[in-house]
């Protein structure tokens, strides 16, 4: 086995770190000794580099102007690995990116928690790390500190991560689930339940084959133009586990308010169409990762639409109902049908799906 060694500065020293390429975790690497610190310097110090985090201490320190702050965690298991269109890597940056960026805040900083299996092959981690040193890049976040632990083999799906994040808030902005307002248009930004049904698919749980990529994605560059489009965006929210369905009953009772949804206007994948009718699954009810739903005053609507429609992350987005009154008894989702009908749409209970996120 031939060993590549390369320096790098890290905790204040300079140091040689062999690269060992098929190298597996053993319990070792979790110990906090030379083993747990070759394993920072090797795999996660060189691609997640910079200052705050290159100072070795245990916790990342920045300066912050005056104002509000925005701090969102989140963990993130899935099987398999690695699907259609990203991975457990992009999927747990992106998640905590999403989550800063729908309060209006700009993301700035993250730290990262690794769980790993004892046997997991070091070519799997690398390739993690690479895909969250792409999606932290595309995001404008630095890691600036983090933490790895190693279980024994049969003791986790190979790897965890979470990912924790803060974001400051510009001045005035005020976007929360409480300010809903009736009359407001809601937007989804594409198609409902990709990133469900591609991990389905890739676990080989549908049992059919389908040609469909997760539409895991860092929305803040999105958000940023659409809240320069308009200042009367009054929610959003990133509809993940639970799907579309959960997500607007939880800001319906956030806000007191009835949302009525139009079942023509729901932008489904023809992929994903298919799946639940074969399946009998409810797209409303199923995960999304590059996804935002947005609720903006109805003279706004159109231009906001609009400049969704001219991101990449937004090309499909539609409009796809409107709050129509206050509700002093919670608030509740309706549902126009395709035979003019109405039917409650109620959040997801228990577990539809197998875990995907």
């Amino acid at each position: 086995m031939t060993e590549k060694t390369n320096s790098y500065d890290f905790e204040g020293a300079t140091c040689a770190v062999p690269l060992v390429h098929d190298e597996k975790i053993v319990m070792g690497h979790g110990s906090g000794g030379r083993m747990s610190l070759d394993l920072i310097r090797n795999a996660f110090y060189p691609s997640f580099k910079n200052d705050i985090l290159g100072a070795g201490d245990d916790a990342g320190v920045f300066d912050v102007a005056q104002g509000r702050m925005a701090m969102s965690t989140d963990g993130h298991v899935v099987a398999p690995l690695f699907f259609p269109g990203g991975d457990i890597g992009s999927l747990a940056v992106c998640g905590t990116v999403n989550d800063l960026a729908v309060m209006g805040a700009v993301p700035r900083y993250i730290t990262v928690g690794f769980v790993l299996e004892e046997g997991l092959p070091m070519q799997t981690l690398a390739k993690v790390i690479d895909s969250m040193k792409r999606v932290a890049a595309e995001s404008g976040v630095q890691v600036v500190a983090g933490d790895t632990k190693v279980v024994q083999k049969g003791n986790a799906d190979g790897l965890y991560i979470t990912v924790a994040g803060v974001g400051m808030i510009p001045a005035g902005v005020n976007i929360s689930g409480n300010n809903a307002q009736v009359g407001d248009a809601v937007i989804v930004s594409g198609t409902i339940g990709d990133h469900g049904i591609a991990v389905l698919a890739a676990r080989g749980d549908l049992g059919v084959e389908v040609d469909l990529e997760s539409d895991v994605a860092p929305l803040n560059g999105m958000i940023a133009e659409m809240m320069q489009a308009s200042n009367q965006i009054h929610v959003m929210r990133d509809p993940t586990r639970g799907g579309v369905a959960t997500t607007l009953n939880e800001i319906a009772g956030q806000s007191g308010v009835t949302i009525e949804l139009d079942q023509e206007a729901l932008p489904y994948h023809p992929a994903v169409q298919g799946a639940c009718e074969i399946l009998g699954f409810d797209g409303l009810n199923i995960a999304n990762e590059g996804k935002i739903l947005t609720f903006v005053a109805q003279e706004d609507a159109e231009k906001v639409l609009a400049t969704m429609r001219a991101h990449e992350y937004g090309k499909d987005a539609t409009i796809i109902g409107r709050v129509t009154e206050k509700n002093e008894k919670g608030g509740r989702v309706v549902l126009k049908t395709l035979l003019g009908t109405h039917r409650i749409v109620e959040m997801l209970r228990g577990e539809m799906l197998p875990r995907i996120c």
